[in-house]
C-alpha cells in the first residue's frame, strides 16, 4: 500500500506538472475529466485481476485434488503388484520377485532368438535343399532358389553391425553354403558353356553362331549372369562394402571365354618361348591390345545385346564393365596380364633399367585401354588407375622406380657437363634475333622435358611431387649452382686481389680477356635465360598447372595441421623449393616460381658484369685517346667533319667496339643487347665529356674533328643495334657536339653539311648572349636548338670551350 505521504507527493508533483501558468487553470475541466476516465479504466483491470485470480486458484486446487487421487490409486496398484509378485515368486521381498521376473524374461528373450536362429537355419536349408533339387532336374530352376540364399546371405551380413556381430557363425554358415552351391552350380554352368564354345570353334577366326548354336550361346550366357547377379549387386553396392578395394569383378561368361585366350597367352609369355623376354614387356601388352583389335567385333555383335537387354533397369547398367561389352573383354583380360606383371616384377630387381622400362610400357598400355578405348574400370568420376598404380601403390615399387629414373636423370645430366662441347654456344637451335643458349642449357631442357613425359601419365599427386621436386628441380639446382660457379671463377680471375690470394694460372687469366672473357660471361647468361624462359612457358602447361591447382588444395587444406604433402615433404619444404606462394588465399604463383627466380637473379647479374666488362675494356682503350690534345689547333683545310679521317687514337677502341658488339648481336636478342650498350653508351659519354670534352678547348677544326669521332662510335653502335642508338645512348654528348658546331655566321657555308635541324640558323655568338643572359633565356634557346637533355649550366660550359669565343 502507498502512504498518504507518498501519495501527497505524487499528487503535488502530477499538479505542478500540468498546471504550470494560469492558462493552465482554463483547462481543468478537461483534465478532471481525463483522471476520472484514468481511474474508471484502472478499475476495470483491477476487477478484471481479482476474478482471472479467482480462477486460477479454483483450477489449482482442482489440480492438486487430481494429483492426490492419482497418487492414491497410485499406491494401491503398487501394493497390489508387490502382493502378486511375492505370491507368484514366493519371495519375500518385492525387489527379490523383480530380480526374478527379469530373468524370466531374460530366458523368455533367448528362447525367442534362438527359435528365430532356428528357423534361419530351417530355411537356408531348404533353400539349399531345393536348389540341389532342382539343379538335377533343370539348372535354370535352380537358379531362383539360390538367388532366395544370395539375398539372405547378403541381408545377415548387413544387420550384424547393428546387432554387434552378434552371429557370426550364422553368417559364416549362410556365406559357405551359398558358396558351395555356387561353386557348383558356376562349374557346372561353366562346363555346359564350354562345350557350346567347342561347338561354335571359339576362339577361332571362323566362329560359327548360326541357328541353334546362337541360342545355346545366348542360353548359356544368360545363364551364367544370372547366377553372377547377386554377387555384382553386392560389388556395386558400397555399403556392403566393396567398392575401390578389389578389382573390378569379370562376367561369368567373358570369365569363361577367355580361358583358350589365357592358355595362348601363358603359352608365349609364361615358358621358354623366345617372346617371353623381361626386357621386352611391349611384347606380351600388345598381344593384349591385339587380342582386343581381334575380338572386340565379335562382342560387340553378339554379347552387347544381351548385356543391355539382361541388366536394363538394373543400377548394374550404370557400370560400363557390367554394360558395355569392349570394358567387359578388357575387364576380362586384365587379371591375366596383371599376373604376368607381378610376377616380372621381382626378376627385375637388380635390373634397373628393365623396372624403368616396364614402368614406362605400363603407362603406355594404360593410356592407350584410356584414351584409345576409353575403359575407365567402372570406377567412374574416380577414373581407372591402372595396372601402374597398382604396381607402384599397392605393390609398393614406386620408391624403387624413382630412385633409377633419378639416377638415370642425374648419369645423364652428368654427361652433358662433362661433354667438351656442351658449354659451347648453340648458334642453330633458336630463332634469329634470340638469345643464344649453351648445348648444355638445350641438353639439360631435353632431359627435363623427357623426365616430364615419364611422370606425366601418374594418377598420384604425391608420386607427381617426389618426381618434381626430387628430380626435375633438383637437376635445375646443379645446373644453376654449376652456373653461378662459373661465374665466380671468373670474377676470382678478374679480381686482382683474389687473384693474388688464391693464385690463378696464364691459361684461366686468358680465358677472361677479351672476346673469350665476353663468351665465357654470354654462355652463362644465355643459359640462364633459356632455362628462364623454359620454366615460365613450363608453369603455363595444362600438366603443370593442374599440378600447381592441387598442390595448392592440399596445402590450403592442411591449414596449420603440420601435415606432410607427400612422403615426408612437409608445406614449408614443398614452398622452399616450388613456390612461396603455396598455401596462401591468393591467386598467384606457380610451380616453379621459387627456381624461375633464382635463374632470373643469376642473368640479371651475369648482365651485369657482361655491362662491366665491356666498360672496362672500352675505357682502357680510350685512355690514349684522352691523353692526345689536336682540338684547339687551327687548319686550313676544310672543317666540314664527314670530310674527315677518324682520330687514329680512337681507332683502336672503334675497333674493339665493332668486335664485341658484332659478337654480342649474333648472341644476345634486342633488348638485352640495347640494355648493354646502353650502360657502355652512358659509361663512355661520362668518360668522355670529362676526360675530352671539359678538359680542352676546341676550335672549329678541333670540334669537326670530335663530331667525327663521336660519329663513328655512334656508327659502330648503329650497325648493330638499329639506326640512332648510338645518339640515344650518348644524347648528351650529342646535343654538346650540336652545340659547339654552331656556325660563326648565320648562313655560313662550311657549315652546311654539318647542320642538323637547321641548327646553323642561329649563330653561336647569338646564342652564347641568350644563354648566359639568364635561366629563362637560355631554355628557351635550348628548347630553340632542339636540345632536352643538356642543363643551363652545361650549356654554358660546353660553350666555354670554344676559342672564338674566348671569355
Amino acid at each position: 500500500m502507498i502512504s498518504n505521504k507518498e501519495q501527497n507527493i505524487r499528487v503535488e508533483d502530477y499538479l505542478n506538472d500540468k498546471l504550470q501558468t494560469s492558462a493552465d487553470f482554463e483547462n481543468l475541466d478537461t483534465l478532471l475529466e481525463i483522471v476520472k476516465n484514468q481511474q474508471t479504466i484502472l478499475k476495470e483491470q483491477l476487477l478484471e485481476a481479482q476474478s482471472n485470480l479467482e480462477e486460477a486458484s479454483k483450477a489449482s486446487k482442482a489440480h492438486a485434488a487430481n494429483l492426490q487421487q492419482q497418487v492414491g490409486n497410485f499406491n494401491k496398484q503398487q501394493s497390489d503388484i508387490d502382493r502378486r509378485l511375492l505370491i507368484v515368486t514366493r519371495s519375500e521381498t518385492s525387489d527379490d520377485a523383480v530380480r526374478k521376473i527379469d530373468a524370466s524374461m531374460e530366458k523368455l528373450k533367448r528362447l525367442d532368438i534362438a527359435t528365430d536362429y532356428v528357423d534361419l537355419l530351417l530355411k537356408v536349408d531348404r533353400l539349399s535343399v531345393e536348389t540341389r533339387r532342382n539343379f538335377r532336374v533343370s539348372p535354370q530352376g535352380a537358379l531362383q532358389p539360390y538367388i532366395q540364399l544370395q539375398h539372405l546371405a547378403t541381408a545377415i551380413r548387413r544387420a550384424q553391425p547393428a546387432a554387434e556381430d552378434a552371429a557370426p557363425h550364422l553368417i559364416d554358415h549362410v556365406e559357405k553354403t551359398a558358396t558351395t552351391l555356387w561353386k557348383q552350380m558356376k562349374g557346372a554352368f561353366a562346363s555346359e558353356f564350354e562345350e557350346t564354345l567347342i561347338k561354335i570353334k571359339w576362339p577361332n577366326k571362323d566362329v560359327n553362331l548360326a541357328g541353334k548354336l546362337k541360342e545355346e550361346w545366348n542360353t548359356g550366357v544368360k545363364r551364367l549372369l544370372e547366377l553372377q547377379e547377386p554377387e555384382l549387386k553386392a560389388r556395386d553396392d558400397k555399403d556392403a562394402g566393396y567398392a575401390g578395394v578389389e578389382e573390378s569383378l569379370v562376367l561369368l561368361p567373358l570369365e569363361v571365354m577367355v580361358k583358350p585366350l589365357e592358355l595362348r597367352f601363358r603359352y608365349h609369355f609364361d615358358g621358354e618361348r623366345p617372346t617371353n623376354r623381361p626386357d621386352k614387356p611391349e611384347y606380351f601388352l600388345s598381344h593384349v591390345i591385339n587380342l582386343l583389335n581381334t575380338y572386340n567385333e565379335f562382342f560387340n555383335m553378339y554379347l552387347q545385346p544381351i548385356l543391355c537387354s539382361h541388366f536394363k533397369g538394373s543400377n548394374l547398367a550404370l557400370n560400363p564393365i557390367y554394360i558395355d561389352s569392349t570394358a567387359a573383354l578388357i575387364t576380362a583380360l586384365l587379371p591375366m596380364t596383371r599376373n604376368k606383371v607381378f610376377a616380372l616384377l621381382p626378376q627385375l630387381i637388380k635390373q634397373p633399367q628393365l623396372l624403368s622400362h616396364l614402368i614406362h610400357e605400363l603407362m603406355s598400355f594404360d593410356t592407350s585401354l584410356k584414351d584409345e578405348w576409353d575403359y575407365d574400370g567402372g570406377c567412374g568420376v574416380d577414373a581407372w588407375k591402372g595396372l601402374t598404380w597398382e604396381v607402384l601403390v599397392k605393390k609398393d615399387w614406386f620408391s624403387q622406380w624413382l630412385q633409377v629414373e633419378r639416377t638415370f636423370a642425374l648419369s645423364r645430366y652428368e654427361n652433358i657437363i662433362e661433354s667438351s662441347e656442351s658449354f659451347e654456344i648453340d648458334y642453330d637451335s633458336v630463332d634469329p634475333g634470340m638469345t643464344k643458349p649453351t648445348k648444355a642449357a638445350m641438353r639439360v631442357n631435353d632431359l627435363l622435358e623427357t623426365v616430364t613425359d615419364r611422370y606425366r601419365p601418374l594418377v598420384s599427386f604425391k608420386q607427381k611431387l617426389h618426381f618434381l621436386i626430387d628430380i626435375q628441380i633438383a637437376i635445375f639446382d646443379e645446373f644453376h649452382n654449376r652456373l653461378n660457379s662459373s661465374l665466380e671463377r671468373y670474377l676470382t680471375v678478374a679480381s686482382s686481389v683474389a687473384r693474388t690470394i688464391q693464385g690463378v694460372t696464364k691459361e684461366e687469366q686468358a680465358q677472361i680477356e677479351g672476346l673469350s672473357g665476353l663468351e665465357r660471361l654470354c654462355r652463362v647468361y644465355g643459359s640462364a635465360e633459356y632455362l628462364e624462359k623454359k620454366m615460365r612457358d613450363w608453369s603455363d602447361d595444362v600438366f603443370f598447372l593442374e599440378l600447381w591447382d592441387e598442390l595448392q588444395f592440399r596445402a590450403r587444406q592442411n591449414g596449420g595441421s603440420g601435415k606432410n604433402l607427400a612422403g615426408d615433404k612437409t608445406v614449408e619444404d614443398v614452398a622452399g623449393r616450388t613456390s612461396s606462394a603455396v598455401g596462401s588465399e591468393e591467386d598467384t604463383g606457380a610451380l616453379f616460381d621459387e627456381t624461375a627466380g633464382a635463374y632470373r637473379r643469376l642473368r640479371i647479374r651475369g648482365e651485369g658484369i657482361i655491362q662491366d666488362k665491356l666498360i672496362h675494356e672500352i675505357r682502357d682503350s680510350l685512355r690514349s685517346y684522352y691523353r692526345i690534345n689536336p682540338w684547339s689547333s687551327l687548319s686550313s683545310e676544310s672543317s666540314n667533319s664527314s670530310s674527315l679521317a677518324i682520330t687514329s687514337e680512337l681507332d683502336s677502341t672503334v675497333q674493339l667496339l665493332s668486335t664485341y658488339l658484332s659478337f654480342l648481336s649474333k648472341v644476345l636478342s634486342t633488348a638485352p643487347l640495347r640494355r648493354v650498350v646502353r650502360q657502355l653508351a652512358l659509361s663512355m659519354q661520362t668518360s668522355l665529356w670529362d676526360n675530352v670534352l671539359m678538359k680542352h678547348n676546341f676550335s672549329a677544326f678541333g670540334v669537326e674533328q670530335l663530331t667525327r669521332d663521336l660519329s663513328a662510335i655512334w656508327e659502330t653502335m648503329d650497325h648493330y643495334l638499329g639506326q640512332d642508338q648510338g645518339i640515344l645512348g650518348m644524347k648528351k654528348l650529342h646535343e654538346a657536339s650540336v652545340l659547339l658546331r654552331l656556325p660563326m655566321n648565320s648562313y655560313a657555308e662550311d657549315a652546311e653539311g654539318s647542320s642538323e635541324n637547321d641548327h646553323a640558323r642561329l649563330r653561336i655568338r647569338e646564342v652564347e648572349k641568350r644563354l648566359f643572359r639568364d635561366n629563362e633565356s637560355a631554355r628557351e634557346v635550348l628548347e630553340e636548338l632542339g636540345l632536352d637533355v643538356l642543363t643551363e649550366s652545361e650549356a654554358r660550359n660546353v660553350l666555354e670551350k670554344r676559342i672564338e669565343l674566348g671569355n
